[in-house]
């Protein structure tokens, strides 16, 4: 019996929780890259418990190496008694036998220059899945932005679905050249003239009722010093005939709302607006929520005046028309690499007494944003606050900039004298010489630019541009008790402008022809970070932590560190005669993937001498209920599912996936 199938997803949370009353589970399912269409990560698989924990194994590992597996990013679907996942730089699908870890078969799209130059190749994180007339159906976008559907039994593209490719090598059927309904020229084979922008694939589209939703990604912005890019426009498709169906403009164009936010023209030649995270969706009221990226380019944009809507956003659609419901616009006139980079995240409420469905997006500035998800009114007060302005020649900024209200914050926003490492007067003298050719400053703290006339090396911002919440550790909840677990850390940037010309030889094969007035001066996404002599963070610990808050209320249930102090850290302390019990547990500094299950809370670190490891904490508490040496940390998620009576804690491993399950689970494998 399935406990949770693609029907019962699609019926929303009640099904979910009725769930958990069946006892005899036998299969249950992980059906998109978040298990769910609201994108929690919870599964009621729940024979793994506080009393059998540690004798978790290996049950297999599958070896993604020969497919050009590397970054361990896409979390695999299962679905129908098999595993589906991506992996390499062309983004193999592959089906997985989820009881021996064999490959059932594998699907590569034929080589394009447009694919083998995509920034995101590695990137691919999942796939969706679909029926169709009954029939299994895994769809999945390639680097090259082409959508392929796939029979889930066999891997052959599907007939008699999407429009013939004018390439030598690619299926008659079952395909869709996605740049063609963009609407910019382009050649089928190299894609996209650089000079006008480049649009690839980070994520999976999302298939919500009879229609897929197609996100997209563009080049880093913090690898830009050209003005011109394209929109990453998204795209409704037909899921029985892959016929298109509608456009959403990310830019808005004239007579659009919002047009009036992109001055100086800008809206007709700049772009990058995308939605690289993962969608979510609520298919009961025919809506997908759509987390944006910022525009053209990272750390300056005074080409750009104006808010720019719908850079650094949230949009929920009508997912049948494409139509915009609501919107929320998190950062204005972005510019400090806070790009919305996780899935937004679906509960039902109840605060003050009133039932509220509602979505809540983590951000890397440290807050959750929680809206009512049909209406897109904040579920507690969102206020605009002013914000320093810049000293960059030519660039605006917002005066003001939403500040979340409630719940309070889950990382450290901004940094000042009071931040800084203080376990001893030696210690916090030190810090406070490495900051000196820094300006400390609140979250919207500006970049600076080299010259300028305070003889500032960079501009300090915290939590930064790799801080907060990112795609490699998405926030977790249960939505039975409403309870959301955020794994954050502290990774402060760095911001440093330099003159455009300069700027733009650092990044080769860049898009666009006119250089920006200012861009980033590193290649990288960050300028040379301060320094401290005992190679400790300038800041205080914990530099990492997992947060658990109550939807209902907002308030914290408990902050933990995550991991456990490494060696270096404590050698550190310890020349500077700083005792544990005064430093405690640091946190690795690292983000840690997560799942949650109705027993516990699990997660992915490592211990004080390297050693990958897996914890279990109770989830009302954060208390360590358990913990095992692991083969390797998990990359970018993990999930749990049941098949055939046991339940699997998937591990994304590098080029490897790692399936851990008691004993049991391999004895009754062999006996198949």
């Amino acid at each position: 019996m399935k406990t949770l199938t693609a029907q019962s997803v699609i019926t929303g949370f009640a099904a979910l929780i009725m769930s958990l009353a069946v006892c005899a589970q036998d299969t249950v399912e992980w059906f998109t890259l978040g298990n769910d269409y609201a994108h929690t990560r919870f599964t009621p698989s729940d024979e793994i418990d506080a009393s059998n924990f540690g004798d978790l194994e290996v049950a297999w590992e599958w070896d993604g190496a020969s497919f050009g597996a590397v970054s361990g990013r896409s979390t695999p679907s299962y679905i129908d008694g098999k595993l589906f996942t991506v992996a390499g730089y062309n983004r193999h699908v592959i089906a997985i036998d989820p009881k021996s870890g064999e490959t059932i078969w594998s699907y590569r799209e034929p080589k394009t220059p447009r694919a083998e130059y995509s920034m995101r190749a590695d990137y691919g994180k999942g796939v969706a899945y679909a029926e169709i007339d009954g029939r299994g159906v895994v769809i999945i976008i390639s680097p090259g932005f082409f959508m392929t559907a796939l029979d889930a039994d066999t891997g052959i593209p599907l007939e008699d679905w999407g429009t013939p490719v004018a390439i030598e090598g690619f299926p008659s059927t079952g395909v869709i050249d996605l740049l063609k309904d963009l609407g910019h020229p382009y050649d089928p084979y190299e894609g996209i003239p650089l000079e006008t922008g480049y649009i690839t694939s980070s994520s999976p589209p999302i298939v919500v009722n009879d229609t897929i939703v197609v996100g997209n990604s563009a080049e880093q912005g913090y690898h830009q010093a050209r003005i011109e890019n394209v929109p990453g426009d998204i795209l409704g498709y037909d899921v029985k005939t892959g016929d298109f169906k509608w456009k959403f403009n990310v830019i808005p164009k004239p007579g659009e709302y919002g047009h009036e936010t992109w001055e100086n023209d800008a809206w007709e030649w700049t772009g990058d607006v995308s939605s690289w995270a993962p969608l979510s969706a609520d298919p009961e009221n025919d809506l997908v929520f759509i987390p944006t990226n910022s525009a053209t380019i990272d750390y300056y944009g005074g080409f750009r005046p104006g808010d720019n809507l719908y850079g650094a956003s949230i949009i929920a659609l009508n997912a049948s028309t494409g139509e915009r419901a609501w919107h929320f616009q998190f950062v204005h006139h972005e510019i400090w690499n806070f790009d919305t980079p996780t899935a937004p995240v679906q509960l039902d409420l109840t605060v003050d007494g009133r039932d509220i469905p509602a979505v809540v997006q983590a951000t890397k500035q440290g807050w959750l944003y929680t809206f009512n998800r049909i209406t897109g009114e904040p579920v507690w007060p969102i206020v605009e606050r002013p914000v320093p302005p810049s000293i960059v020649p030519g660039e605006v900024l917002s005066p003001t900039q939403p500040h979340v209200t409630w719940p309070e914050p889950y990382s450290m926003q901004g940094i000042s004298e009071d931040d800084l490492i203080d376990f001893t007067p030696e210690l916090r003298a030190e810090a406070l010489v490495a900051m000196e050719d820094y300006v400390m400053g609140g979250l919207f703290n500006p970049p600076i630019h080299a010259g300028n006339a305070d003889g500032k090396y960079a501009a300090m911002n915290c939590p930064g541009g790799a801080g907060g919440v990112n795609i490699t550790s998405p926030p977790v909840a249960d939505p039975v008790t409403n309870t959301m677990y955020v794994s954050e850390h502290t990774a402060c940037f760095t911001l440093r402008l330099i003159p455009g010309e300069e700027a733009d030889l650092l990044f080769p094969n860049s898009t666009g022809t006119t250089t920006s007035q200012f861009a980033n001066g590193v290649p990288g996404a960050t300028a040379r970070p301060p320094r401290h002599p005992s190679g400790l963070p300038v800041w205080k610990p914990p530099y990492s932590t997992i947060v658990a808050y109550d939807m209902n209320t907002g308030e914290k249930k408990f902050t933990i560190p995550t991991g456990e102090t490494p060696n270096r850290y404590k050698d550190a302390l310890e020349r500077y005669g700083v005792s544990e019990a005064e430093y405690g547990n640091t946190g690795t500094g690292a983000l840690v993937p997560m799942v949650a299950t109705p027993n516990m809370l699990v997660y992915s670190d490592q211990a004080s001498d390297g050693t990958p490891m897996l914890w279990a904490i109770d989830k009302d508490t954060g208390e360590i209920i358990g913990e095992i040496e692991a083969p390797a940390r998990s990359n970018y998620g993990m999930s749990s599912w049941t098949h055939d009576g046991h339940q699997y804690i998937m591990l994304q491993t590098s080029s490897k996936l790692t399936a851990l399950a008691l004993p049991g689970a391999q004895v009754e494998s062999s006996a198949h």
